[in-house]
C-alpha cells in the first residue's frame, strides 16, 4: 500500500507540472505584452521628444549648472535648514568641503552655503582691522551685469557683507549661524531683473595663518537652471490625458513638466486580489520609483540615464496604490550620443493588468480544475484499488486461519486485470494447501489403521518366540524388539484416540457445569501423577459456571497436564490457574522448564507438531494432544495459546473458554 501511495502521489505531483506550464507560458505572454506596451510607450514619448524639439525649446548646454528648485514658500532667514524641502538636492564643492542649495521664490534667489571646517577662525569681512577670516563670495550675473558680495561674520547673526562689485542695489541679507561641522549661511539676493549664473567661493584660514581657497565650478559661473513656464507649456499640448511628462537637462534636472498620474483613491477596475496575483505571480522586478518621485527637482533612475546617453529606455512597476501598472519611457531630446536633455514619460495603465490577470486567472482556473479531476480520478481509482486489494487480503486471512480450515473462496477471480490474476494465483495455491491439509489430517487414522495388522504380526511373532529356546543374546534381541513393538502400539493407539476425539468433539452435547470445582478435582487426580514435581494450585472459591461439554475440558486438561509433567524436570513445578472473566473463564497450565522457541506459539496446537526437547532425552512425541486442546477450545468457541513466562524459566498454556452455544429445544 505504501508504493501504491507513493505511485499516486508521483502521479500527482506531475500533474502539477501542468499549471505550472501555464504559469510559465502567461509569464511568456506578459512579458510579449509588457515589451509591447513600453515600445508604445517609448513611441509616445519620440513623439513629444520631437515636438518639443519642433517648438523651438532651448535647452542648457551639458555641463555643471546650479538649479534653483522653486518654492512654494519662502524659508525664514534663521540659519536654518529645518524649512528648507528635502527634495531639493544640494551642490557639493570642492570634495564636499561645502554644500550649496538654491531655491527661488517670486523671483528672490535664496541660497543655503554649509561649510565644513575644522579650524575656526572668525572675522567681520568689513572691518578693516581685524585679522583675516574665514569668507565666502557669491557671485550673480543678470542681464544688466555681474555682481559680488563677499561675507564673513566673527559671530553668529545677521550677515556682514562687503560689496565687491554692485548689481544696482542688490545686496545679499540673511543669517550666520555656527554648527558642530562648521558653519552655515542663509540669505537672499534680490535682483530687478532673474539671475542667469551663479558662481561661489569659500576661503578657510586656519590658527597658523595658513588659508585655502575653494570653489564651485573650478570658479567660473556656473549657469542657473530652473523651471520654465514656456516649457511647461510646450509639454501641456503633447502630454497624453492621465499621463505625466519632464522634460530633465543633461544632468537630471527638472526643466518642465505637464500632466499627473490619477490619485490613489482613484477608483479601481481591478481588484486586490487580481493585483496580488499580478505583484507575485508576473510583476517584473521593480525599478526603485524613489528616483522618478514627481516632487524630485533631479530625476536619478537608470532609465534617466541611459537616454542621457542618447538611447531611449523604459521600465514597468506595479502603482500599488491604484491597483495598476506604470509604464515609464525616458527618451533623449536632441541628436548625437550627448543629447542636451530627455523626456521621461509616465503612464498608469490598468490594460496590461487586465490582459495578464484575466490570462492567469483563466490558466489558473482551468489548471486547477484539470488537477482537481485528476485527483478526484485517482483518490477514486486509489480507494477502489485499496479496496479490492484490502478484500483479497481479508479473504486470504480468512482462507488460512490458524485451524489450517481454508474458507471460502477468494473475490476478483473473474475479473481481467493484474489483481484478477493475482487472486487466481492464491486460488491455485490455497486449492493446493488445502488438498495438503486434508491429506495431513487423514494422515493418522490412514497410518493407524493400515500398521495395526503389521504390527498384530510382529506381537504375535514375538509371543511365538518366547515359547521357543534361543541363547541369551537372541533373548535380549527379541526383548528390544518387543520394547519397539509396545512403542509403536503406543502411538497407534494415540493416533486413534486423536482420531475419536474428534468425532466426540463434533457430536458433544453442552450442559452447565462449574469449571472451578472441576479443575479442583482434576488437580487432586493430578498430585501423584507429577510427583515429585510441585503441584500448584489457583482457583477461585466461588463457583464459575460456563455452558459447556466437561469431559472434553478434563481431557483437554490432561493433554495440558500431561505435555507439562513431560517438560518439567523432576526438581520443578506445575501450576494450574482458573480465571473468571466477564464472558467466561481463562485456564492455564504453567510449568517450569525449557522456553519455547520464538514465533512457535499457535504452531504447537496443530497436528503432528513438537518443537521442544524434552528432558533426560525422551523421544519426541506426535503433538497430538495439544491439537485436541484447541480443538475443545474452540469447541467452546474460545482459542488456546503457548507463551513463554515472562521471567524466561517457564512457559505456560491457556485455554479461554467462552462456552458452547445453546441450542434451542425443538416443540414435540
Amino acid at each position: 500500500m505504501f508504493r501504491l501511495r507513493g505511485t499516486l502521489l508521483l502521479i500527482l505531483a506531475a500533474s502539477l507540472a501542468l499549471p505550472l506550464g501555464g504559469w510559465q507560458l502567461v509569464r511568456q505572454i506578459e512579458a510579449l505584452l509588457r515589451e509591447g506596451q513600453e515600445r508604445a510607450q517609448i513611441a509616445t514619448a519620440t513623439t513629444i521628444a520631437r515636438g518639443v524639439a519642433a517648438a523651438g525649446v532651448a535647452l542648457p548646454r551639458p555641463g555643471a549648472g546650479v538649479y534653483a528648485a522653486p518654492l512654494a514658500v519662502a524659508p525664514v532667514l534663521d540659519g536654518s535648514a529645518a524649512d528648507w524641502p528635502a527634495s531639493i538636492e544640494p551642490v557639493r564643492g570642492s570634495g564636499a568641503f561645502f554644500t550649496l542649495r538654491v531655491g527661488e521664490h517670486e523671483g528672490t534667489l535664496h541660497l543655503l552655503v554649509d561649510v565644513r571646517d575644522g579650524s575656526r577662525r572668525r572675522a567681520d569681512v568689513d572691518d578693516p582691522l581685524a585679522l583675516p577670516g574665514d569668507w565666502i563670495e557669491v557671485a550673480i550675473r543678470t542681464a544688466r551685469g555681474t555682481g559680488r558680495w563677499r561675507i564673513g561674520n566673527g559671530a553668529p547673526g545677521s550677515l556682514q557683507v562687503l560689496t565687491v562689485a554692485p548689481l544696482g542695489d542688490s545686496r545679499p541679507r540673511g543669517e550666520w549661524l555656527e554648527t558642530p561641522e562648521g558653519y552655515r549661511v542663509e540669505f537672499v539676493v534680490t535682483t530687478d531683473r532673474p539671475a542667469e549664473a551663479l558662481g561661489l567661493i569659500v576661503e578657510d584660514h586656519d590658527e597658523a595663518g595658513r588659508s585655502r581657497r575653494l570653489s564651485l565650478g573650478g570658479g567660473e559661473l556656473l549657469p542657473i537652471l530652473r523651471p520654465d513656464a514656456a516649457i511647461d507649456a510646450v509639454l501641456a499640448e503633447l502630454v497624453p490625458p492621465g499621463a505625466r511628462v519632464r522634460l530633465v537637462s543633461a544632468e537630471g534636472w527638472v526643466l518642465g513638466r505637464a500632466g499627473d498620474l490619477p490619485p490613489p483613491d482613484a477608483p479601481r477596475q481591478v481588484g486586490l486580489l487580481p493585483t496580488l496575483f499580478y505583484e507575485w505571480l508576473l510583476a517584473p522586478e521593480v525599478e526603485d520609483p524613489a528616483g522618478l518621485a514627481p516632487e524630485r527637482s533631479r530625476l536619478d533612475a537608470p532609465l534617466v540615464w541611459q537616454a542621457l546617453t542618447g538611447i531611449g529606455a523604459s521600465a514597468v512597476r506595479p502603482a500599488r496604490e491604484a491597483g495598476s501598472v506604470i509604464v515609464t519611457a525616458a527618451v533623449p531630446v536632441g541628436p548625437g550620443s550627448q543629447p542636451g536633455g530627455a523626456i521621461v514619460l509616465e503612464e498608469q495603465s490598468e490594460a496590461l493588468l487586465v490582459l495578464a490577470n484575466r490570462a492567469v486567472f483563466g490558466v489558473m482556473a482551468a489548471s486547477l480544475a484539470a488537477v482537481l479531476i485528476a485527483v478526484l480520478l485517482l483518490v477514486a481509482y486509489a480507494g477502489r484499488l485499496s479496496l479490492r486489494i484490502r478484500r483479497l487480503r481479508n479473504a486470504t486471512e480468512r482462507a488460512l486461519p490458524t485451524d489450517d480450515r481454508l474458507g471460502a473462496g477468494l473475490p476478483h477471480l473473474e475479473t481481467n486485470d493484474d489483481l484478477g490474476d493475482l487472486a487466481r494465483s492464491f486460488s491455485r495455491l490455497l486449492r493446493e494447501i488445502g488438498d495438503y491439509n486434508e491429506y495431513l489430517k487423514t494422515l493418522a487414522s490412514k497410518l493407524s489403521h493400515e500398521l495395526a495388522t503389521p504390527l498384530a504380526i510382529v506381537r504375535s511373532s514375538l509371543d511365538n518366540l518366547e515359547h521357543e529356546s534361543m541363547t541369551p543374546p537372541a533373548r535380549k534381541y527379541a526383548a528390544r524388539a518387543r520394547e519397539g513393538a509396545d512403542r509403536l502400539a503406543g502411538i497407534l493407539r494415540a493416533m486413534s484416540e486423536a482420531q475419536r476425539m474428534e468425532h466426540a468433539i463434533q457430536n458433544a452435547e453442552g450442559e452447565d457445569f462449574d469449571l472451578a470445582a472441576l479443575v479442583r478435582a482434576c488437580a487432586e487426580a493430578y498430585r501423584d501423577l507429577v510427583a515429585p514435581r510441585a503441584l500448584e494450585l489457583d482457583v477461585p472459591g466461588s463457583a464459575v459456571t460456563i455452558h459447556g461439554a466437561p469431559d472434553l475440558v478434563a481431557q483437554a486438561l490432561d493433554k495440558l497436564v500431561d505435555n507439562a509433567r513431560s517438560f518439567t524436570p523432576a526438581d520443578g513445578w506445575i501450576r494450574l490457574r482458573l480465571r473468571a472473566l466477564e464472558d467466561g473463564a481463562e485456564l492455564s497450565v504453567e510449568n517450569s522448564g525449557p522456553p519455547l522457541p520464538e514465533k512457535m506459539g499457535e504452531r504447537l496446537f496443530h497436528s503432528l507438531v513438537s518443537v521442544r526437547e524434552r528432558p533426560g532425552g525422551e523421544t519426541p512425541h506426535l503433538g497430538l494432544g495439544l491439537f485436541v486442546v484447541r480443538l475443545v477450545a474452540e469447541l467452546h468457541r474460545g482459542e488456546a495459546r503457548a507463551e513463554n513466562l515472562a521471567d524466561g524459566h517457564g512457559v505456560g498454556f491457556r485455554m479461554r473458554l467462552l462456552g458452547m452455544p445453546r441450542r434451542r429445544s425443538l416443540a414435540p
